[in-house]
């Protein structure tokens, strides 16, 4: 069942495409099964959200739909509890084992089928589904039911400070950069003397993956058994993310890989290209210098990675009436598409494209059509039921082989022989 959701909520997010959304953690069975609650929002009630989203300067703009769904549904009080996104699986993991999660909260694509299929989930109304973009919607459904609605979505783009590349003479990236555009450009722009970096993309499962694609290569094979990556793609691709550590990006012992290391770098002009998502725009509003975004280089063809996220109801939630309005609000609002766009923070679910219109001409980066541009070729991560463990072996893996301990054939191997150990 689970391989089956999963390639259902696959098809349907690649809907998005007709379009033109960082190491998630398996969910934990319940200890008893569990039931729809059948909370009323009769009288005060306060209903509770956990999240990620807002983490690293959206708190206010949560806050503010929040304080709009309260104004809108007096007597209904919604505390927010928001927690950076590298300890979020982990502790909602051991809530939803102890009984004590919260009313609401957050999921990603890559752990929604998980927890929909584990009885955590209590199934959701849909008032009017012609809200939402119906490859979202479709994309949190399971076996026919709404198991969450959908929140945001996001893809991830090239930033680069203009600056960097004006004073050293070299030509700012293009939707039509390759590989070898950005490495040659890369090479330019490194000055360690100056503690300036040419580039910046994480040694990580999540950049392997959309790499790996971006080589034509495949993580899983076609009925998502085992494991297609040991593959001469999936060499080249390891090779592209482990080749550029100490060369022409910091290693660990230069602090990468230290939380927000990479945005204070950039936000301090010492990066010239930043592999990141569209949620950093408006942390970068302030920044003196000159800074835009491309659409990531490719190798032998595009491929962007997208993240989706939806809100979903406790099945455990005692105050399930009133937490289905504050879901419904947070995720189809007027009041949400406003906030959202106005602070550059992921995009809104929403159908209505004309109410995204605004989205381009918000400021910087100039480019933002980069954003839409790259919904036309993306890249879902792999999920498997052991997904915290399977993100962990890849990272550990190509981890190695950046740091020199292994050979990038045998990480490669090792990581897939793990993934397969995973699948079976």
């Amino acid at each position: 069942m689970l391989a089956r959701t999963t390639r259902l909520a696959a098809v349907a997010l690649a809907g998005l495409l007709a379009f033109t959304g960082c190491t998630q953690g398996s969910a934990t069975k319940p200890a008893e099964p569990s039931v729809s609650a059948s909370g009323s929002a009769a009288g005060p009630v306060t209903v509770t959200y956990m999240n990620f989203l807002a983490n690293g300067g959206h708190e206010k703009d949560l806050a503010a739909i929040a304080s709009a769904f309260t104004a809108a549904n007096p007597g209904i009080t919604v505390k927010i509890e928001t927690v950076p996104y590298a300890d979020y699986f982990t502790k909602l993991q051991t809530a939803v084992a102890a009984g004590t999660a919260p009313d609401t909260f957050e999921l990603n694509y890559e752990n929604f089928v998980t927890y929909a299929s584990n009885g955590t989930l209590a199934e959701l109304k849909v008032d009017d589904a012609t809200k939402y973009k119906p490859s979202l919607l479709e994309a949190f459904s399971s076996n026919g039911k709404q198991y969450g609605l959908p929140e945001s979505f996001s893809d991830v783009v090239l930033f680069y400070n203009a600056d960097l590349f004006k004073a050293a003479g070299v030509s700012t990236p293009t939707a039509d950069w390759t590989w070898k555009d950005e490495q040659a450009a890369a090479e330019k722009l490194t000055d360690k003397a100056k503690k300036v970096w040419g580039d910046y993309q994480p040694v990580t499962f999540n950049e392997f993956y959309k790499v790996l694609a971006q080589t034509g290569g495949s993580f899983l094979n076609a009925d998502k058994t085992a494991t297609a990556f040991n593959s001469p793609e999936g060499i080249k691709a390891a090779n592209w993310l482990v080749g550029k550590p100490g060369k022409v990006m910091p290693t660990e012992a230069d602090g990468a890989g230290s939380p927000d290391w990479d945005t204070k770098q950039f936000q301090n002009g010492k990066l010239a290209m930043w592999h990141s998502g569209i949620w950093m725009f408006d942390g970068l509003k302030d920044v003196k210098f000159n800074w835009d975004i491309a659409v990531e280089p490719g190798d032998t063809t595009k491929a962007s990675a997208m993240f989706a996220n939806a809100a979903v109801l406790n099945a455990k939630s005692a105050n399930a009436e009133a937490a289905q309005k504050w879901i419904t609000f947070l995720t189809s609002s007027d009041e949400m598409v406003k906030t959202r766009l106005d602070s550059s923070w992921e995009l809104p679910p929403v159908a209505d494209q004309t109410k995204l219109a605004s989205y381009l001409t918000k400021g910087k980066p100039t480019n933002r059509q980069a954003v839409f541009d790259s919904l036309e070729k993306v890249v879902l991560p792999p999920v498997i039921a052991s997904q915290q463990e399977m993100q962990d072996a890849v990272t550990k893996e190509l981890g190695a082989a950046a740091a020199g301990r292994k050979t990038v054939e045998k990480a490669v191997a090792d990581a897939a022989a793990t993934v397969d150990a995973l699948l079976k």
